[in-house]
């Protein structure tokens, strides 16, 4: 007798164009009943406009009346906020006391090993005034949805996107808004962006230690936060700034992780510390949390985030990110 699980499996196969997950990924499936040869579905509408929900509705029929013994089926939809939808499973905030410390590129970097690692991750570009997630993958189509949710931008690899920078009619268009507006975008993000099932969400926090990242540590349920420093004299005062912050707003520090650590030069095989010998370790006796990566001063990477196409970039940093961090959320 076909029962509900495996009509969930069928409709995993139901892709949305505009969101490349599956309905059953974005939560959209909210109930089935089963009674002798008939079912009926009830989907969230949430993000669909209507010529979609048209799409969606006539593919369910014929994916769960392809299955034995259903001969009718019959699909509802129902308004129901993205907010309710969303099932995420740690959010990981990535903060420093200053800008310019490479904050965005250690979220990129994130988001990519966990994904490899097999997870299913977003990134929420919260640096209102200062986005640049959008540039460093590639993408700038604008997200679709209705009033009840817009669906996030898929990268190449598979992870969900959000960003202003989606949204402005054009990229180079400068966010010239008072603290009131900017923490109001970063509330709505949280509350109309529909991420349905994931494992990971990345949040990319502006800089500093004021209004915008504390409406994000206040309003998102975060799990943990990553501490990005460069190895230079005035780090001490700025870490301590990050992690008094988090300790304030009761937030568990996953690691460290320092940026522009060193430059390798192949041709000599040696490691040149540019901006001064590695802080790494002390910062991450001064957090009380493992140092989670040292990221290297490389040409090649920069260059593939100018083109956005850092999913490409491979070395051992990414297996590094991926291992250390996941380890720290299983012991956390």
């Amino acid at each position: 007798m076909t029962d509900s699980k495996q009509i969930i499996e069928k409709l995993d196969s139901l892709v949305i164009p505009t969101a490349g997950r599956s309905i059953v990924g974005l939560n959209l499936v909210r109930n089935i009943d089963v009674a002798d040869s008939k079912v009926n579905i009830k989907l969230a509408s949430t993000g669909l406009m209507p010529k979609l929900q048209d799409w969606v509705k006539k593919r369910t029929e014929e994916i769960a009346g392809s299955l034995d013994e259903i001969n009718e089926v019959s699909v509802e939809f129902e308004d129901v906020k993205a907010k309710e939808l969303n099932n995420i499973g740690s959010v990981i905030a990535v903060m420093s006391g200053k800008g310019g410390v490479g904050k965005s590129l250690v979220s990129g970097l994130v988001a990519v090993a966990l994904k490899r690692s097999g997870h299913e991750v977003g990134i929420l570009d919260a640096d209102i005034t200062g986005p640049s997630i959008p540039k460093m993958f590639g993408i700038n189509l604008p997200p679709t949805g209705n009033e009840s949710g817009i669906l996030p931008v898929l990268t190449k690899s598979g992870i969900g996107v959000m960003s202003i920078n989606l949204i402005l009619p054009n990229e180079d268009e400068a966010v010239i808004w008072r603290g009131p507006l900017i923490a109001g975008a970063i509330k709505q993000f949280g509350d109309d962006v529909l991420w349905g099932n994931l494992d990971y969400l990345i949040i990319d926090l502006p800089p500093g230690t004021a209004d915008a990242p504390l409406t994000v540590l206040q309003s998102f349920p975060v799990s943990g936060v990553i501490v990005v420093f460069t190895p230079q004299d005035l780090v001490d005062m700025i870490v301590r700034k990050a992690l008094n912050m988090a300790a304030k707003m009761d937030k568990k520090v996953l690691g460290v992780v320092e940026n522009m650590s060193y430059l390798y030069v192949p041709e000599i095989d040696k490691k040149i510390e540019i901006f001064g010998k590695s802080r790494g370790e002390q910062m991450a006796k001064t957090a009380k949390a493992p140092l989670l990566g040292q990221i290297p001063i490389d040409p090649e990477m920069a260059k593939l985030c100018d083109e956005g196409k850092i999913e490409q970039y491979h070395g051992e940093i990414i297996d590094n990110l991926s291992r250390n961090l996941l380890k720290a959320l299983k012991t956390g």
